[in-house]
């Protein structure tokens, strides 16, 4: 018997090879595509999923005698239960499992996997695109009742972290199966090895990610930056309220210090819901996955509004130099723009995101606080995309002022004097502006492709923090 298994597990020990895994690639892309939006109706909807059945189906229904075989792509053991079961250096790891109520007149198999990681894919119940299978798949069963298992691997990439230990729900997503973990916790985890327990038999494993830099140092300076530029962005505000008059003596020099009023409003809000989220850690983001979406959706406003006002101020910039400087359209003309770009196109932008992400539960991200999701469904785009095209357009209009300025440098009348200062204000304060938030949300980018590194985190949150501070002074100080 021992024989005719090892040949069947070596066959299907193949089907698990580096060499398929494009192919179960494909047929489990399929097989999501056909599932969706059927009945499940019990049946198991996955290949990979069905052949991990096959070995559980099989593995109860092997003989009650201790025996033991070994394949190149799958180690089976049938043997009598025991307190604990060691496999040494079984495809390059170790495995302890370790069963406290164990009563050696009944029997338990185990199968390890040595590359089932390339057949299941790494899907679990958050469907998050970052995560992937960081241990061997272990399957255990047995006949006897069992409450309570431990189970110590080593672990495959040791530059992942937020370990999760997991087993393979067959009944997720519509019966194509995911890896759940429910019943199961962490127990310990190091550079090596990670323990799990779990209240059930099944098929084991366990996922990782990048690991979140979590660095306290680096969330102090994030909220004494936000919480020092909320304070200057206040006293700016009544500043501009107590100087109101004297400052707005024309209409470019109104219109400008409309934006900077916007500016300030729409950042000090920001600031307001960006500290609000910075306290929701994961337990309360599952508590309250709502009021987490909500704060998420105000901060991804207003922070697209203080962007979009910046345009506006840009584009005052741009008609008043290229085009004219007396006459044309009206002070309530432009006010009426600036408003409808300062704040309905950036509300159009956050409805569609939210509307577009909620409904799949993809808009907010996973880990730390409450910011528009980015592993699974690029909802981060709906910021990033506008921010960043806003910056370039601005360094554009930058360019174009300066050269018609320089040009026009020994026409310019007594008439214009007062005008043509308060447009060489602005467009001192776009080019410290401009390239500042390019390099910010550059850096913001690079957190993204390289979450773990320190340095670009560090970067960026220095930057983040201090921008405010940018913007009162080349706005409220020149």
């Amino acid at each position: 018997m021992c024989f005719l298994l090892q040949d069947i597990l070596k066959i299907a020990g193949l089907l698990t090879s580096d060499e398929t895994k494009a192919s179960w690639d494909t047929l489990n892309t399929n097989d999501k595509t056909w599932s969706s939006g059927t009945e499940n109706g019990g049946k198991i909807k996955s290949s990979s999923a069905s052949l991990l059945n096959l070995f559980e189906s099989v593995a109860t229904l092997l003989v009650n005698e201790s025996f033991s075989v070994e394949t190149p792509f799958i180690h089976l053991n049938r043997t009598q239960l025991k307190n604990k079961i060691t496999f040494n250096n079984v495809f390059n790891t170790s495995m302890e499992i370790d069963i406290p109520e164990a009563r050696e007149s009944q029997f338990i198999t185990t199968i390890v996997f040595a590359s089932m990681d390339n057949v299941l894919p790494p899907r679990d119940e958050d469907n998050s695109s970052s995560i992937v299978i960081n241990g061997k798949v272990v399957l255990a069963t047995t006949a006897a009742k069992i409450r309570n298992i431990s189970i110590t691997s080593g672990i495959l990439n040791d530059t992942l972290g937020n370990p999760k230990c997991v087993f393979w729900n067959f009944t997720l997503f519509d019966g194509l199966g995911g890896w759940s973990d429910s019943g199961c916790s962490l127990l310990s985890h190091n550079n090596e090895t990670i323990s799990c327990s779990c209240n059930h038999l099944t098929s084991f494993s366990m996922l990782m990610s990048p690991e979140i830099i979590e660095d306290e140092n680096m969330d102090d300076i994030t909220i004494i930056g936000v919480g020092i530029s909320m304070a200057s962005l206040v006293i700016c505000l009544i500043t501009e309220a107590l100087t109101w008059k004297k400052i707005s003596t024309n209409t470019t020099s109104f219109l400008r210090h409309v934006s900077i009023i916007n500016i300030a409003v729409s950042l000090l809000i920001a600031d307001i819901w960006f500290i609000i989220g910075a306290y929701f850690r994961d337990d309360s983001k599952k508590e309250h996955p709502a009021l987490c979406a909500v704060v998420t959706f105000f901060i991804h406003l207003f922070y697209l509004a203080m962007f979009f006002w910046m345009l506006a101020s840009g584009l005052l910039l741009l008609y008043r130099t290229v085009f004219v400087f007396e006459g044309g359209l009206s002070k309530t003309s432009m006010l009426v723009i600036g408003f409808v770009l300062g704040y309905a196109a950036p509300l159009v932008i956050a409805v569609t995101t939210m509307a577009v992400t909620v409904p799949s539960h993809k808009y907010i991200r996973q880990n730390h606080g409450c910011w528009l999701n980015w592993e699974n469904s690029k909802a981060l785009l709906g910021f990033l995309a506008p921010a960043l095209v806003i910056v370039a357009i601005n360094f554009l209009i930058l360019l174009v002022v300066i050269y018609k300025m320089v040009s026009r440098r020994g026409l310019r009348n007594t008439g214009q004097g007062k005008e043509q200062h308060v447009l060489v204000v602005i467009a001192r304060s776009l080019a410290v502006l401009t390239p500042f938030f390019g390099l910010t949300w550059i850096l913001g980018i690079g957190t993204i492709i390289a979450p773990q590194n320190r340095e670009v985190n560090f970067a960026f949150t220095l930057c983040n923090s201090l921008q405010t501070l940018a913007i009162d002074s080349e706005l409220y100080c020149r």
